[in-house]
């Protein structure tokens, strides 16, 4: 009981200190983002610095369903302690972008789950959770693409990304690119891919970044290793 309130305390400690942090204006350009918190994400990373890793704390920090909290407990838990079923349903709860996205590549790709969950959640009817499946399937094709069906993933893509929603449209663009930088033999076909089905291609891209657009992507990504 003892152990309960102290755990109890200090996630209200933490939630009151994230309400300290709360900055309008980081609020504002959060939403525009389809985020729903208000804290700078460096101050969020220094309160987890000092923190710490804390598995309890971050499952109960998830548990509060506040945006803020949870991805301070994607940054305090320790990836590998999650069970298959407990990230499966984490995945299914992180409904806003930022969550959703450091859930994936600070938590899931650490967990000894990941190839189970990727080939899971791929093939899943939810848009968003199918999405995390197609980042998990680019996290291989750069790192371990031995096994993978290259061929069949461009054909999936080909067919099916022109009218996938936004976040599953982004995560299957983010394959078909990766293909075609780290694959030199495919990369013609997903060049092709790219420019015939004009996904993001008029993406609005800030000066000195990379355009989204597939070929574009590729080519800048490509011409950046050979200059190297």
């Amino acid at each position: 009981m003892t152990e309960v309130m102290v755990t109890e305390t200090t996630v209200a400690e933490v939630m009151a200190e994230l309400a300290s942090l709360e900055d309008p204006k980081a609020r504002e350009v959060n939403e525009r983002h389809g985020d729903d918190h208000g804290v700078n994400l460096g101050r969020l990373r220094a309160l987890a610095k000092r923190l710490k890793t804390q598995q309890d704390l971050a499952r109960r920090l998830w548990e509060t369903d506040d945006s803020a909290a949870r991805l301070l407990a994607i940054l305090v838990c320790r990836p590998k302690a999650f069970t298959r079923d407990e990230l499966d349903a984490m995945v299914r709860q992180s409904r806003t972008p930022k969550v959703h996205d450091w859930l994936v590549n600070y938590v899931v790709k650490k967990s000894p789950h990941a190839e189970e969950l990727r080939l899971a959640w791929s093939a899943d009817p939810d848009p968003v959770v199918a999405s995390a499946g197609w980042a998990l399937t680019t996290e291989r094709v750069a790192k371990q693409p031995g096994g993978l069906d290259l061929p069949g993933l461009l054909d999936v893509i080909e067919a099916e990304m022109k009218d996938a929603p936004d976040r599953l449209q982004w995560a299957m663009n983010h394959c078909l690119a990766q293909i075609g930088i780290e694959h030199a033999g495919h990369r013609a076909r997903a060049v092709a891919i790219g420019e015939r089905l004009e996904v993001l291609k008029d993406y609005p891209t800030p000066p000195n970044c990379t355009s989204p657009f597939a070929p574009v992507w590729i080519a800048e990504m490509v011409r950046r290793r050979h200059d190297d």
